[in-house]
């Protein structure tokens, strides 16, 4: 059976699970406060930085969801998005409205990727 890691596994959650060639995110999240654009930008570091440590990277991601506390933005946090996401490696997205653990969070991302 294939071994299960956990990175940065705290009381509640871990930020990632690996396994079986596979790695799962959190949600990640930005600055409370912040523009739309700051967050996005902020959270997709983050992505940036788990993958890295489960040894894989954005060119990789399998899927992704992002969550938006108010649809109005979905235009401004595209712009960071196309930015981001490298061209020719873009992963199947969803991208929905909902009320996140905060008001003062404005986007959550949630990616799986392979190893």
């Amino acid at each position: 059976m294939a071994d299960i890691r956990r990175i940065e596994c705290g009381p509640r959650m871990s930020m990632g699970v690996v396994h079986n060639g596979v790695v799962w995110l959190a949600g990640q999240v930005g600055t409370p406060g912040d523009s739309v654009a700051e967050q996005t930008r902020t959270a997709l570091a983050e992505v940036d930085r788990l993958l890295a440590e489960a040894g894989t990277d954005r060119t990789r991601i399998l899927s992704a969801q992002v969550w938006l506390a108010d649809m109005a933005d979905f235009a401004e946090m595209n712009a960071i998005w196309d930015a981001w996401v490298p061209q020719g490696h873009c992963p199947a997205r969803a991208t929905g409205e909902s009320r996140l653990a905060s008001p003062d969070y404005r986007v959550e991302v949630i990616v799986t990727a392979a190893l």
